[in-house]
């Protein structure tokens, strides 16, 4: 049996050791009430964290700016309300020895046009994004795409506009460090604000927001930095981005090991201390000519650490290039792949997302070798909050 015990080795992060190296990553339920997480998430995450998952990372949720969501299903990292079931999840994981860090979010552009999704918080108001252009999105069974073709429905950010927007997550990030949170995820990834800063097809700007690939970085850097100010030098920030959009699964932000690293260092000058690289396979090689994925190239491009995530435990032979099928049921594949690029120093932390949703205990169950006990991922079991 393969040697797994490098998954279970603890790691630390700006001053926060991790109890190991599998973190829940930040997945998206939608079972809020008008941005209240349900009572039930505490012990959702706490399941988890006793099933031996070292760090629990809560889905996107909203920041304090008033179209910063696309639904009201969708939680909130602001407010009275939600913010006390919050610390219900951060109390009931520390109780059960994890570690537990929110993922702060700002939708932009893919936020509905008013008339078409009444459900939207502050309905009465446009989308905001660099350009107030939007993509449509990757048709998959049961999401709503706003638009049928690029177009600009709503409006271009403004240096107040931005300034807001940063001063939003700024009082987030505190919010999660007063809290008791190990950390803060900043949601810079999928095509959602902070990413559509970084893209040429939703960034048209001709400031000092726009243009080449640094200045297309300037809004994500102010915003870590501003947050990095307001919660102190030692409380861990990590960042999520990906080169694939909801828009596009095959495009790029960069295009080559060099375009990668000057669009990854004003991030790490800013204050990030580990990047969430988030790719559909894990184990897909980011460029030409080498093994690395966009985790490995992270690393060997910022000496930050770096968490790697993308199918880990599902099956290969059950995912094609459309969205739908890279989203339905599949079944169980080997870790080998995984532990030999851990073990070549490639990644510092491994992201674990539909394998948990299906099996609460699923890092336990790997480390005791109890593989039979396993249960292949399914949709269906995205239907209740188990």
């Amino acid at each position: 049996m393969r040697d797994l015990s490098i998954l279970f080795e603890p790691v630390t992060v700006n001053g926060v050791t991790l109890p190991n190296r599998i973190a829940m990553a930040p997945m998206g339920r939608n079972f809020a009430d008008d941005g209240v997480p349900p009572a039930g998430l505490a012990d959702y995450f706490a399941r988890r964290a006793r099933g031996g998952v070292g760090l629990c990372i809560g889905e996107a949720s909203r920041v304090d700016h008033p179209v910063a969501s696309n639904d009201t299903l969708h939680t909130a990292f602001h407010g009275q309300d939600a913010l006390g079931v919050w610390r219900t999840v951060v109390d009931a994981v520390h109780a059960e020895g994890g570690c537990f860090i929110p993922q702060i979010w700002h939708a932009g552009m893919l936020r509905s046009p008013v008339s078409d999704h009444p459900q939207i918080p502050s309905p009465h108001l446009p989308p905001v994004g660099p350009s107030g252009w939007a993509e449509p999105l990757v048709h998959t069974a049961g999401w709503v795409t706003p638009i049928r073709e690029a177009a600009q429905i709503g409006e271009a950010m403004t240096d107040s506009d931005i300034a807001d927007v940063i001063a939003s997550f700024a009082r987030a990030t505190v919010e999660a460090r007063d809290m008791g949170c190990d950390g803060v995820n900043i949601h810079g990834a999928h095509g959602y604000l902070i990413d559509q800063f970084f893209w040429t097809r939703t960034n048209l700007r001709d400031d000092d927001y726009g243009g080449d690939l640094l200045n297309r970085t300037r809004f994500a850097a102010e915003l870590v930095s501003a947050a990095r100010a307001a919660a102190g030098p030692d409380f861990p920030i990590f960042f999520r981005w990906s080169q694939w959009k909801q828009q596009d699964y095959h495009c790029k932000i960069a295009e080559t090991p060099g375009e990668l690293e000057t669009f990854l260092r004003p991030l790490v000058d800013a204050g990030v201390d580990m990047f969430d690289c988030s790719t559909r396979r894990f184990w897909e090689p980011e460029f030409e000519g080498s093994a690395l994925n966009l985790a490995g190239w992270t690393k060997k491009l910022t000496g930050k650490p770096t968490m790697t995530v993308g199918s880990v435990g599902l099956e290969r032979a059950n995912f094609a290039d459309d969205a739908e099928s890279s989203m339905s049921d599949s079944g169980l594949a080997s870790l080998d792949p995984l532990i030999d690029r851990l073990e070549a120093g490639e990644f510092d932390l491994v992201g674990v997302g539909r394998m948990l949703i299906t099996n609460p205990e699923w890092a336990n169950q790997v480390r005791e070798g109890r593989d039979h006990e396993i249960r292949p991922y399914s949709n269906t079991h995205l239907m209740a909050l188990d």
